[in-house]
């Protein structure tokens, strides 16, 4: 999973070690971590992962942490079907709302997209988060929430 967010083109020698943690962490805690993960492989080699979770003090939000799909299989609809498997399972675990949030840098513009695509929304914008010039855009979309009436179960 190292190589493959290196390969990504877009994470920083930083944040490719925080989304190992977020393995390590899983494999020592379990469930207990709060992590949630689906790998894809193709030809017997990693081609792309995601990783999501329910965020802390919230009745029924989650955030995607991660989704990576290796640059060799972009275009080929992987990121999609591992989008809707987080989603899924953020549903049948009585999730309401995904977040997602992402730099504004213009490496991630299709990054962007890909979200819009999917169906989120653009739910905030804060200026200069990472750095200066570098806004945190914050995705949402509800995948689990049937009107007023709670979470549904699929």
């Amino acid at each position: 999973m190292r190589r493959l967010t290196a390969r990504a083109g877009v994470f920083s020698k930083a944040e490719q070690a925080v989304a190992v943690e977020l393995i390590e962490t899983r494999l020592r805690d379990g469930r207990k971590s709060g992590y949630h993960f689906m790998f894809a492989d193709l030809d017997g080699r990693p081609a792309g992962y995601c990783v999501w979770g329910p965020i802390p003090m919230t009745a029924a939000s989650w955030d995607l942490y991660w989704i990576v799909v290796d640059p060799a299989h972009r275009g080929e609809g992987l990121g999609r079907l591992l989008l809707a498997g987080a989603e899924h399972d953020v549903a049948c675990h009585g999730g309401g709302a995904v977040y997602i949030e992402t730099s504004s840098r213009a490496e991630y513009a299709r990054t962007r997209r890909f979200y819009v695509q999917a169906g989120y929304r653009r739910a905030a914008r804060l200026a200069d988060f990472y750095a200066a010039g570098d806004d945190k855009v914050i995705y949402r979309k509800e995948v689990g929430r049937t009107g007023r009436g709670g979470a549904r179960r699929v």
